[in-house]
């Protein structure tokens, strides 16, 4: 699992980022699953989209790719309380198949998505990590 490590950083990097840049283009269909004790639903689908792309963008940035990756854990366990909203009152999104055992099976992935960004948490070597910032650029101080 080691060896496709870097391939995986840039898989969920660039899903994560997708799925960010959705929540500016689509933002009424996150909107629906803010538990509704949650204020301002649509400033919080913005800002857990910005910070989607963020974290996206730094898992590819070495010098701050650990950050990225804790921030991203932050982010999937506070959008969780909407995944279980959306669970437990069976709101249809579009695109995604709104079915109780959809859901019973979209719950747990959550937890996948916290351990796939827990494994960038960890020191990468420098000179493999995925990385959209040419070698050259970053400071030596900062590898």
């Amino acid at each position: 699992m080691n060896k496709h490590k870097e391939t995986l950083r840039v898989i969920l990097a660039i899903s994560i980022i997708v799925v960010g840049v959705t929540h500016f283009l689509v933002p009424q269909e996150y909107v629906k699953i803010v538990p509704p004790q949650l204020p301002y639903p649509l400033g919080l689908v913005y800002l857990s989209g910005f910070y989607e792309i963020l974290g996206g963008i730094g898992l590819l940035v070495p010098p701050v790719s650990q950050a990225a990756a804790w921030g991203l854990i932050a982010l999937f366990i506070a959008v969780y309380p909407a995944n279980i909203y959306m669970a437990a009152n069976l709101i249809k999104i579009e695109h995604i198949p709104n079915s109780p055992w959809v859901h019973v099976v979209r719950l747990p992935l959550q937890a996948v998505l916290i351990a796939w960004a827990w494994w960038y948490t960890k020191p990468s070597f420098e000179e493999k990590q995925a990385s959209i910032v040419p070698k050259s650029l970053i400071p030596k101080e900062l590898e």
